[in-house]
């Protein structure tokens, strides 16, 4: 597979629109909510993990955890195309310039499961993976990514990418915001229609953080992290452009219109 122009296939037929999509983030390795999203995988068209698959604080080694996570990708992949993204938790390795990067996740990629430097074309949306960048060799080659992505022909352009913007209520922790500063500029100059986010886990649960929100024409979500066997998770319909988010703390829906 050319892994800067993935084309859809399922059930070996070209699909040229997907309709909903399932969106979960900041896992951090638990396989409870691994399970879950291995059982919903044959009801969506695709699934999107928003990075922070592993779990650095574990006393689980993490070239243990990335074996297991490994067959849990494959086996999402088997059942819907699945498109995955690195988070600051899933480095295993460190680079010449002394980066973390995730090599293991690059390990995981086949027809179905598009990884970091993919760009997936659906019918007419483009769907862009960005990898966690750790510091300038990785945020200057996350830059070529963008700029070589841009000339896609495409409709409508979705990025994953782990952190979300900066000063945006998908990035408040409920005292401070930690968003990417690079991404708010990102967005600014390539105007995406949609920003697949998570990394700060309590945006969604916190007074005046929220899941979702809108820079100028561009929607960025954020499911939010949470206990329990079912992860916090966000139902993406393109045909509709509705986006409905379930946590346990309550549900919520949004037209991205």
């Amino acid at each position: 597979m050319d892994k800067y122009h993935a084309i859809y296939f399922k059930n070996n037929k070209l699909c040229s629109v997907i309709m909903k999509i399932l969106i979960a983030s900041d896992l951090h390795y638990r396989l409870k909510q691994f399970d879950w999203l291995c059982n919903q995988a044959g009801q969506c068209d695709a699934m999107i993990l928003a990075g922070d698959m592993l779990d650095i604080s574990s006393y689980l080694d993490l070239s243990v955890q990335i074996v297991v996570i490994k067959k849990y990708l494959r086996s999402i992949g088997e059942q819907t195309p699945l498109m995955v993204c690195s988070g600051n938790h899933d480095g295993n390795e460190k680079n010449s310039a002394d980066e973390y990067i995730a090599p293991w996740l690059q390990e995981a990629r086949n027809q179905q499961v598009h990884v970091d430097g993919d760009n997936v074309l659906f019918g007419e949306a483009l769907i862009t993976i960005f990898p966690w960048w750790d510091g300038d060799v990785t945020k200057k080659e996350v830059s070529k990514q963008f700029e070589a992505a841009s000339q896609i022909e495409f409709k409508k352009w979705i990025w994953i990418y782990h952190a979300p913007p900066d000063g945006s209520p998908t990035s408040w922790t409920g005292k401070r915001y930690i968003g990417d500063i690079e991404l708010n500029k990102w967005v600014e100059q390539y105007q995406p229609d949609l920003v697949v986010t998570g990394h700060i886990h309590e945006s969604p649960f916190k007074a005046n953080g929220s899941w979702i929100d809108q820079i100028g024409k561009t929607w960025v979500l954020n499911a939010g992290s949470q206990i329990g066997d079912v992860p916090a998770h966000i139902i993406l319909d393109l045909e509709s452009m509705n986006a409905d988010w379930y946590s346990l703390a309550g549900s919520d829906s949004r037209k991205l219109m």
